[in-house]
């Protein structure tokens, strides 16, 4: 159930340590989400922040301790609460206005590959053939492989520093997925730094491929209040996204 108005608390069930900086929270319950929505994350004595789902049912959130909320989050154990508000925003939507569509592209960079994972899931659930490429700096840095190999679909994986898979970027490894006459993707779905997005939502134009992009910006209330998430032409990124089926960016400048 939808969790909008007062932060509900939910029992950790699992910690998983993803690498040095990020680990993967399981809770006990559900919520009727899409991948691509967040929610609002609150503990008591810190602002709350928004965090994209990993998965619904049961509850997953994937967090890196980049700041004071996140830095306690992961001091949690097994057993503690933490309070939820959402889901909240626009998520990726598979079925696709586009007709004929059957193999779609995941493309995540850092951080982003987390909805990506959700999306996933979703996708195979409804018979999609699926590809995804995911890529961070460097190995060290690489979040949720070992997850996306365990769905067995076809995985690129890239760093920046050539640790490991392809040396490059995600963009890169995306070019060579889109050359390929037999595995050409016919739709494109990506999250990660906007660098990255306004990348491949260039590829998309360029290719005449339908994309679907989850944006980033800096959140605070989550619900179109507080306007500190504008983007575009006005579009306010907790509401009319996170996910857009174009580059706000773009739109805006041209």
């Amino acid at each position: 159930m939808p969790v909008i108005g007062i932060p509900q608390p939910f029992t950790i069930t699992a910690i998983k340590t993803e690498n040095a900086a990020t680990k993967t929270f399981s809770l006990a319950g559900s919520l009727a989400a899409e991948p691509g929505q967040f929610v609002m994350v609150w503990l008591p004595g810190h602002e709350d922040k928004p965090f994209s789902l990993a998965n619904a049912d049961p509850i997953r959130l994937t967090i890196a301790a980049v700041g004071p909320l996140s830095q306690a989050l992961h001091r949690l154990q097994v057993g503690d609460s933490l309070w939820l508000r959402g889901p909240l925003g626009r998520g990726y939507k598979l079925h696709l206005p586009v007709q004929g569509v059957r193999h779609i592209a995941l493309v995540g960079g850092g951080y982003g590959v987390a909805p990506l994972l959700f999306l996933a899931q979703e996708a195979l659930a409804i018979g999609l053939q699926v590809s995804a490429i995911i890529g961070a700096r460097t190995a060290a840095s690489l979040l949720l492989v070992e997850d996306f190999t365990a769905l067995g679909l076809p995985l690129m994986v890239t760093t920046e520093d050539g640790s490991t898979g392809q040396q490059g970027r995600v963009t890169d490894a995306l070019r060579l997925l889109l050359a390929g006459s037999s595995q050409r993707p016919q739709a494109l779905f990506a999250c990660g730094p906007v660098g990255m997005l306004r990348a491949i939502a260039d590829m998309a134009v360029q290719e005449n491929l339908p994309i679907q992009v989850g944006w980033e910006a800096h959140m605070r209330c989550g619900i179109g209040l507080c306007g500190s998430c504008e983007v575009g032409q006005g579009w306010l990124t907790c509401l009319d996204g996170p996910v857009f089926a174009f580059n706000p960016v773009q739109a805006r400048e041209t």
